[in-house]
Formats: structure tokens, C-alpha cells, sequence
């Protein structure tokens, strides 16, 4: 103890005794009225106070503290009746203010709080009290501490905690919840029945066009194949007299297969040969294959 205080502190402290002695820890305050007059707050250490003519008065922490607010009942802007609690996180920052100014600090910020929740939640219909609730945080935090701003506190943090309709609200919520979602699901299935009818019309779609184009293609081919073979028998028949009998045979075998397309050609054509001569067959053929 020697080591610690000053001879002088020692005496002071012999003269005073036990009561004119006060220690503050760090991290709070202490309020010294002198003949019942505010005198001086006392700083963290150690501090000496007059017996019989001073004392202290208050003894408050500092640091921020939590305020619980109990579930209240509110009404929005759409009559429905709803519970609301909070947390409000605040800190002492004059101390002498907050004593003189306001005579149970504690219970005055509670009923602030729970005015200015009522206040903010009847402004509000019930879908906007939990689409909005970080902006009617914000909202509480500037109006709470601008509120408390006279009593020496500083408001640091609001935060709605829970927001509960009534249990008639509720259950008309949950209901309209799964009529919605009933909408949904058929919006869904007509859209998946209407998609499922649109590719079923283009795979119809796309296989009558693949068949025409299919059919265009053989008749594309057919008629270069026929070419090809007239070219080429046309050119045995003028390469080799042998060619002659040939063609006669293979005439005679297509006679009535050429009699058929001969009697489907445009305006009634009739195409007159000599079978006894290659020449005017052929003449004919090339002049069949032209029309």
C-alpha cells in the first residue's frame, strides 16, 4: 500500500475514513453532489469525497448496453392487429444529463421505443412490415436517437425482432399462400402441355417437309439416272452396230411402260417410231426426253 499511494493520499484517507474513499473502475461513472448540488464526476482511479458534505448519487456503466422490449400488440394501416418485440442497443455518454434530465431513464426509452414502433407499424400495411423491416430499423434508430439526444444517450442499434399477425391473420395467410402456389403449379402445367402441343406440331411439321425433300431428292436422282442411261445407250448405238439389236431388245421390254407414260403426257403426245430402225428410236427418245 506504501507503494501505491503518497503519504499525503495516506493521511487524507486516516482523516476521512473509510467512506470519503471511492474507487471507480474503468468503464463507469460516479455523480458527486456537494450540499445537494451537482459538484463533479469522478474519473476512473482513486477518488476522495467529503463526508457529510459531499456524496455520490449515481453509479452507471458506460459501455453499451441492451434493452429488451417485451412483445407489444400494433395495428397497420390495413387494421390487422399484430405483435412486435425488439432489441435496442444503447450507450451512456453524459452521465450528469441523463441523471438530471429524466427521472427513471430505463422506463422512459422503453416507452419511446414502444411509441415509436406503433407509431412506424401503423404507417405500414401488414405485407410492407416484413418486406420493409430493415428500413423501419433505420427509421427507429434515427428518430430514437434523435429523441434521446437531450438525456445524454446514444442510440446505437434497433432491430425488430419478431413481427406476429393474429392467429386469424395467419391462417387466412396460409391459406392465400397455397392458393398461390396452386396457381402457379397449373400456370406450369398448361405452359408444359402447351410447349409439349407446339413440338408435337413441328416434329409433324419438320417430317412432311424431310419427306418432301426426300421425295424431290429420288425424283431429282431418278431423272439423272434416266438421262445417264439414255446418254450412254445412245452412245453404244453410235460407237457399235451391234448396239442396234440391243436397243430393240430393250425397247421391246419398255414398250408398255413408255405406252403408259406416253398416254400421261401433257396435251395427249403420241410418239411415232420405226421399231425396225435404231435411228428414229433414238431420235424419239431424245425428243421425249426434251419435252
Amino acid at each position: 500500500m506504501e507503494g501505491l499511494l503518497s503519504i499525503p493520499a495516506l493521511l487524507v484517507i486516516a482523516v476521512l475514513g473509510a467512506s470519503g474513499v471511492k474507487v471507480t473502475s474503468g468503464g463507469r461513472s460516479l455523480l458527486v453532489e456537494r450540499l445537494g448540488r451537482y459538484d463533479r464526476q469522478l474519473q476512473p482511479g482513486l477518488s476522495f469525497v467529503l463526508p457529510g458534505l459531499e456524496r455520490v448519487v449515481s453509479n452507471q456503466s458506460l459501455k453499451e448496453r441492451v434493452l429488451d422490449i417485451a412483445p407489444q400488440k400494433c395495428i397497420t394501416r390495413d387494421n390487422v392487429s399484430i405483435t412486435v418485440d425488439a432489441v435496442v442497443y444503447w450507450q451512456l455518454l453524459e452521465h450528469a444529463k441523463a441523471h438530471y434530465a429524466v427521472d427513471d431513464l430505463q422506463a422512459a426509452m422503453v416507452n419511446l421505443v414502444l411509441t415509436q414502433i406503433r407509431a412506424e407499424m401503423g404507417k405500414l400495411d401488414l405485407d410492407q412490415t416484413f418486406t420493409t423491416r430493415q428500413d423501419v430499423n433505420e427509421m427507429l434508430l434515427r428518430e430514437l436517437d434523435q429523441a434521446t439526444d437531450p438525456w445524454g444517450v446514444k442510440v446505437t442499434r434497433v432491430e425488430l425482432r419478431d413481427i406476429m399477425p393474429s392467429p386469424g391473420v395467419q391462417q387466412a395467410m396460409e391459406m392465400q399462400m397455397s392458393a398461390e402456389r396452386e396457381k402457379r403449379a397449373a400456370v406450369l402445367r398448361s405452359e408444359g402441355l402447351r410447349e409439349a402441343e407446339v413440338n408435337a406440331a413441328k416434329g409433324r411439321a419438320e417430317a412432311v417437309l424431310l419427306d418432301a425433300e426426300a421425295q424431290a431428292k429420288q425424283q431429282e436422282m431418278l431423272a439423272k439416272a434416266r438421262a445417264l442411261a439414255a446418254g450412254e445407250l445412245a452412245r453404244l448405238i453410235d460407237s457399235s452396230p451391234s448396239g442396234s439389236e440391243a436397243l430393240r431388245l430393250l425397247l421391246a421390254r419398255d414398250w408398255i411402260t413408255m405406252g403408259e407414260e406416253l398416254s400421261n403426257a401433257k396435251g395427249g403426245s403420241v410418239l411415232m417410231v420405226d421399231p425396225q430402225s435404231p435411228a428414229s428410236l433414238l431420235t424419239a427418245l431424245r425428243g421425249l426426253q426434251q419435252g
